[in-house]
């Protein structure tokens, strides 16, 4: 959205602050209820619409605590997706049936996956479906407080502390919401926003991320595609991973792809002289039933982003400790 429009939808941020803070009277009052499951929730989210690294994340703690002899599933709406009872992801399906997302966390980790509009839904069908002790992983759930988290970590990066709320911005809560977590997740290459943090109050702990993409081997020119939330970041991080990209193509966030639009790719590459498209593994998986067509076609590539925790064994052990005295314990 062009920042001429970002101005014209200034005056509408009241009203979006009116329904946040009704919301969060209902919340307070008891009108919206919170449900609890059995087993202990973490929560993983931010305050922006997207662009924080969340699935990554995901995928990166559910493997660790995978590693360190934990049993984790993974509970997500699954944006997009057009069924609406609970669902566990299986690893042939489809974005239609369970989300992007879901579909590549579960591809990623080899952890259960479920799915619902109502995430306890989902987390009641996992723990239906195997009842030994565990953890879930609330993916995207800063703002479903319908269900209780035991732990609540958001990512925030440099650009929340100067954006606006919806519409006039990128924040779904005013800063101040940042209260509500329990931890604070942070790039690693800003030194000084923990400093700065601590100075504006928050007095939790903060992990630090390193972000790392995993561009794929190609000589010569690509054309570049996504459409997710932030699209300038991954088109930065091909070109420092070595990638000279012969175009740009942004789409909206969770874009499902048409044929049109697969031809219309096709055709810029063969233009630019391309040697592959490059693309998201969420658009990858939006483009499954497409990519493959035609036995001319330039290839369609994918470029990872994984996270890595700084100071892994220290988070791992503060995080279980902190979640000790529930019947969640090592499967070895």
């Amino acid at each position: 959205m062009s920042a001429r429009v970002r101005r014209l939808l200034v005056p509408f941020v009241p009203v979006y602050r009116m329904a946040l803070g009704f919301r969060e009277l209902r919340l307070r009052r008891g009108w919206e209820p919170i449900r609890r499951l059995r087993f202990p929730v973490i929560s993983i989210g931010n305050l922006s619409t997207g662009g924080a690294g969340k699935t990554p994340f995901a995928i990166a703690l559910a493997r660790a605590l995978g590693h360190r002899g934990f049993a984790v599933d993974v509970l997500s709406r699954g944006y997009g997706r057009q069924a609406a009872a609970a669902a566990r992801v299986r690893l042939d399906g489809t974005v239609d049936e369970l989300g992007d997302e879901p579909l590549v966390i579960a591809r990623s980790t080899g952890v259960p996956v479920y799915v619902a509009r109502e995430r306890y839904e989902a987390g009641l069908l996992a723990e239906t479906e195997d009842t030994g002790p565990r953890f879930h992983i609330l993916d995207d759930g800063f703002q479903h407080r319908q269900l209780h988290r035991d732990v609540d970590i958001l990512l925030m990066n440099r650009d929340d502390w100067h954006d606006k709320l919806l519409p006039a911005g990128n924040l779904r809560e005013p800063l101040h919401a940042a209260m509500r977590a329990t931890v604070l997740a942070i790039p690693a290459e800003d030194g000084g926003l923990a400093d700065e943090r601590r100075a504006w109050g928050w007095n939790g702990p903060v992990w630090r991320l390193r972000r790392r993409m995993e561009v794929p081997a190609v000589e010569g020119p690509v054309v570049a595609f996504c459409g997710i939330a932030r699209p300038e970041q991954f088109f930065a991080g091909l070109e420092a991973g070595g990638l000279r990209l012969a175009a740009r193509i942004a789409f909206r966030d969770h874009h499902r792809y048409t044929a049109h639009d697969f031809e219309q790719l096709q055709n810029t590459a063969r233009a630019r002289g391309a040697q592959a498209l490059v693309t998201t593994e969420k658009d990858r998986v939006r483009l499954e039933s497409l990519a493959g067509r035609g036995s001319g076609a330039v290839p369609v590539l994918t470029a990872g982003l994984r996270v890595e925790i700084e100071e892994e064994p220290a988070v791992l052990t503060w995080l279980t400790d902190r979640l000790q005295g529930t019947e969640v314990g090592p499967t070895l």
